[in-house]
């Protein structure tokens, strides 16, 4: 596994390598720092390689492991070539697929689809445990690696579309399980996520309501007008803000309004759990229950649980505690409920 020290040590050297640059630095500078950052990048890759290798290794046991190729919409963002403009070109997109071994595949079953965390993330193997849970309750289970998640390259990572196409990307990857795999029920499918994961789970079942029997949102991004304002320093980098959205909020607020669960309340119409704690220190519960609320006066039937300082705050039930394990069960039966 790549050392995070290693990165941090060849971030700080592009920087300053950047900074000689604006001065007119030797060129051999500059072309130190061009193959520096593609370094970067190359680590990336190798990084994820690695994970991949230990997701086949870690549940070779219980799980027919694969990783497939599809395609989504096209990324606004590349650079046009040839003349081909970009809607014509879907954006090629990869997707983890976890088949129990003793799965009757004559028969169709139910599927969840499980979007990573965070925004430039990807889905490691700190998921390995739920996997074995999902499927040990005869779920296939997909997990579509978006536009914007690490590991693989620049052009990926630049084309993050917070709350934007990122939804249409796993949604793309739902269906791609649905056409191509036989044994797969599109009828009894479900999207379960975590954080950033959790606002794409809601965003999936706003807008595509007639795709998802059942959604679970775990500590939820919810309001992304409130996240920008409350949240780390990262969020307060424009550039950043410019790369994730487009715009910053004060350009154009109803982008970050289209984008939030908060402020799509009165389009759900699916089954809807809502877990969070007190404690969260990542997307604190303010937010979340902010939208408990907003659902609440919409007149929405949902489920939800508020932990009053569960350990593990932002992570609580992807731990391996027993509070965890309990709350996890929780999913699970609701799930069963809508699905089986």
């Amino acid at each position: 596994m790549i050392h995070g020290g290693l990165l941090k040590g060849l971030f700080a050297g592009c920087l300053a390598l950047s900074l000689f640059g604006q001065e007119g630095a030797d060129p051999r500078l500059k072309a130190m720092q061009r193959e520096l950052q593609a370094l970067k990048w190359e680590l990336e890759s190798l990084r994820k390689a690695t994970d991949d290798v230990l997701w086949f290794q870690r549940l070779s046991d219980v799980a027919e492991v694969d990783k497939v190729t599809y395609v989504g919409p096209p990324n606004p963002k590349r650079p046009e070539n040839y003349g081909i403009v970009n809607s014509r070109v879907p954006m090629k997109l990869y997707q983890y697929v976890f088949v129990p071994r003793n799965l009757d595949k004559g028969k169709k079953h139910p599927l969840l689809v499980l979007p990573h965390g965070g925004t430039h993330a990807d889905f490691t193997t700190y998921h390995v445990h739920i996997i074995r849970e999902m499927m040990a309750r005869g779920y296939v289970v997909l997990a579509p690696e978006y536009r914007g998640s690490t590991g693989y390259g620049k052009e990926f990572y630049e084309a993050a579309d917070y709350g934007g196409l990122e939804i249409d990307d796993v949604v793309a990857g739902r269906d791609w399980a649905v056409e191509n795999l036989s044994f797969v029920d599109g009828h009894r499918a479900a999207i379960v996520g975590w954080s950033h994961g959790g606002l794409i789970a809601m965003m999936a079942v706003f807008d595509h309501p007639e795709k998802f029997r059942a959604a679970y949102a775990g500590v939820p991004v919810s309001d992304l007008l409130a996240r920008v304002g409350y949240a780390g320093d990262e969020y307060k980098d424009e550039s950043v803000i410019r790369g994730l959205f487009g715009k910053t909020a004060t350009e154009d607020v109803d982008r970050y309004r289209r984008r939030s669960p908060i402020w799509n309340v009165e389009k759900l119409k699916t089954p809807l759990l809502i877990h969070t704690s007190t404690n969260d220190q990542d997307v604190n519960s303010v937010e979340v229950e902010q939208l408990i609320r907003a659902l609440k006066a919409a007149g929405k039937t949902f489920e939800y649980k508020i932990y009053q300082d569960a350990p593990g705050g932002h992570s609580f039930n992807r731990i391996d505690t027993a509070l965890a394990r309990q709350s996890r069960q929780e999913i699970y039966d609701f799930l069963a409920k809508h699905l089986k």
